[in-house]
């Protein structure tokens, strides 16, 4: 990485820090009583198929909230994050649900190194960790690295669409369906400042700057498919994990969705590649 680039992914590991203990402590997150297998869709199961036996790495996996659910199913588990409080919060959560997962505290541009190459049957990451990667190609080769011939990487992330949208309500409040963000990628690094995180509870002592990076799926697919691995499957959902407008309804799967007479929009993004 460039001097510039390397100072821009410090201040993310940095913003991570100062937000991992609001994340703890949040009702969002409610990591004493929320079931980790809530934070993923049934299609996400049904994809990835049985993981009983299986070595998984989980990247960018913050405080762990959806690692567990891995290592519930029977895998042999190792997740990744860049924030150190990150990783101590993972593994303090981990221990206290009496399950076996091995955290590390690494940038995800150097996986391999960290946690081994061509070590794992299943990379799975996803769910607002794309836009921290400045390098999609960088990126797409350690993912490559880190999987065994035959292995499987599967990213479940948010649309590019409700990027444009805006994950977050604007200052007004205004609920439009509006375009307000880029939906393509290109312009580089976007700077990021609040004192408030996306989940509940008290506000940050200061704001810290961080950053981010749209990127469009035609770049993500490009991107691995210049890696070596090849595409298997590539689907779109109207639902998200929380009620991004005060319109959203649960669904069967304990996910929400836009009532019926809305237009329906792509929210998430689900992509299965292998490793040949």
């Amino acid at each position: 990485m460039d001097p510039t680039t390397s100072a821009q992914i410090a201040a993310i590991e940095a913003n991570w820090d100062v937000r991992t203990p609001v994340h703890v402590a949040s009702q969002f997150y409610d990591v004493a009583h929320r079931d980790p297998a809530d934070w993923f869709a049934p299609f996400e199961w049904d994809d990835l198929g049985d993981l009983a036996g299986k070595d998984v790495a989980h990247l960018q996996c913050h405080i762990g909230s959806e690692t567990l659910a891995f290592a519930a199913r029977g895998a042999r588990v190792a997740g990744l994050d860049i924030s150190g409080a990150s990783v101590e919060a993972a593994r303090a959560i981990a221990a206290e649900a009496g399950l076996d997962v091995r955290y590390v505290k690494a940038d995800v541009h150097e996986s391999v190194s960290a946690l081994g190459g061509s070590a794992y049957d299943v990379v799975y990451t996803g769910k607002g960790a794309v836009c921290y990667l400045p390098d999609l190609d960088a990126w797409a080769t350690e993912v490559a690295g880190l999987l065994r011939p035959g292995g499987t990487f599967y990213l479940v992330e948010f649309h590019p669409l409700l990027n444009a949208l805006s994950p977050v309500p604007p200052p007004d409040g205004d609920e439009s369906l509006l375009l307000r963000h880029d939906y393509l990628g290109g312009r580089g690094a976007i700077a990021r400042e609040g004192t408030h995180t996306y989940t509940d509870g008290p506000a940050l002592p200061e704001a810290v700057e961080h950053y981010e990076w749209a990127h469009g799926i035609g770049e993500v697919v490009t991107a691995l498919v210049g890696a070596g691995l090849r595409i298997t499957l590539l689907r779109e959902t109207e639902r998200l994990p929380w009620p991004r407008w005060s319109t959203m309804a649960p669904t069967p799967g304990g996910w929400f969705a836009l009532p019926d007479a809305a237009p329906r929009l792509p929210f998430i993004y689900a992509l299965r590649a292998t490793r040949d």
